[in-house]
């Protein structure tokens, strides 16, 4: 398994600390792995390059992240 280094906002770190019960990395690994799964699927997508640029978005990946009401918790 190949290790990665990501940079966080200290105040976001601090939060995160706060809900030590979920396991952060493997959080990341299942979203990381997620999102490629998407993007292989809309690379045989004849429109593929309009969707991996709207995918990309910063606005729909900060929609991914932020979303309260995610059901992605409840699988972590």
């Amino acid at each position: 398994m190949t290790n990665i280094t990501l940079s966080i906002d200290d105040e976001v770190y601090k939060k995160m600390k706060g809900y030590s019960e979920i396991m952060w990395s493997e959080f990341v690994r299942k979203v990381i792995k997620k999102r490629v799964e998407q993007l292989e699927i809309l690379d045989k997508s004849p429109s593929k390059e309009s969707i991996l640029t709207m995918l990309a978005s910063e606005e729909v990946l900060k929609k991914d992240w932020d979303n309260e009401l995610d059901e992605r918790w409840n699988d972590v």
